[in-house]
């Protein structure tokens, strides 16, 4: 199977999704639309950006799909385009949970090693 000459590889494609990602701001606004359509003046109070600030962050996630504006008189609205962007922050959430869980029972580990080891001044 050959690729269309001006396509990048799909690696490529899906490091950009994961730069675009990569903001905190826009896992934000991805979260806040989770439970639907939110105008633009909502979403920047949320955030706690300026309009430019908010603009920019929706131009990114627009560029690469994930969500889409309406406009209804003066105001923008905002929705996911793909409710599957729910399941990946799901997913990813998943994952961090599971270090954070590895890293507490190791710090378990490492506690109940210090106390088996005795005060300070007694170690050899």
């Amino acid at each position: 199977m050959t690729r269309a000459l001006d396509q990048p590889p799909v690696y490529v494609l899906k490091s950009e999704l994961f730069r675009t990602l990569g903001h905190p701001v826009r896992v934000r606004i991805l979260q806040l639309l989770r439970d639907g359509e939110q105008t633009v003046g909502a979403l920047q109070a949320a955030v706690g950006l300026d309009s430019s600030g908010t603009s920019q962050h929706l131009a990114a996630l627009r560029k690469q799909g994930l969500v889409a504006g309406r406009r209804d008189g003066t105001s923008v609205y905002y929705r996911l385009k793909d409710e599957r962007m729910l399941e990946l922050l799901s997913l990813a959430r998943q994952i961090i949970s599971a270090n954070l869980e590895h890293n507490r029972e190791l710090l378990q580990e490492l506690e109940l090693d210090e106390l088996a080891q005795g005060p300070p001044g007694a170690r050899r």
